[in-house]
């Protein structure tokens, strides 16, 4: 089965308040962890290919809390998707700890979609 588009979706939690070099960081952070994560499955790892061969598109939402964002994961771990959960070292500007953002695929876009499709863009 041939599937056309893939792509990752950053979650960002918005009710922190993180300066925009710091936000960048942690949707860094979440993206490499997702596509090395894609590397342990064989389904994933095809996925990685075809989304590195597409350019690797990748979103940024708001995502809200930290209850929120605990909700995309788990919903990702549920349906077995590449996805990556971040939790800050505390070194700058938040508590050791804090979950900042989760990142869904790379994936087919309309699966993606589904779990993470009616959220806005950053």
């Amino acid at each position: 089965m041939r599937l056309d588009e893939f792509k990752q979706v950053i979650v960002v939690r918005t009710d922190l308040r993180m300066s925009p070099g710091k936000l960048a960081v942690q949707v860094a952070h979440a993206s490499v962890d997702a596509a090395l994560r894609s590397l342990r499955n064989e389904r994933w790892r095809r996925w990685l290919d075809e989304w590195i061969s597409q350019g690797m598109k990748k979103v940024v939402v708001k995502g809200g809390s930290e209850e929120d964002l605990l909700k995309i994961y788990d919903e990702c771990v549920r349906r077995e998707l590449p996805c990556s959960m971040v939790r800050d070292a505390g070194r700058t500007e938040l508590e050791p700890g804090t979950l900042t953002a989760v990142c869904v695929g790379p994936a087919p876009s309309n699966i993606v979609d589904e779990i993470t499709g009616k959220l806005q863009l950053y």
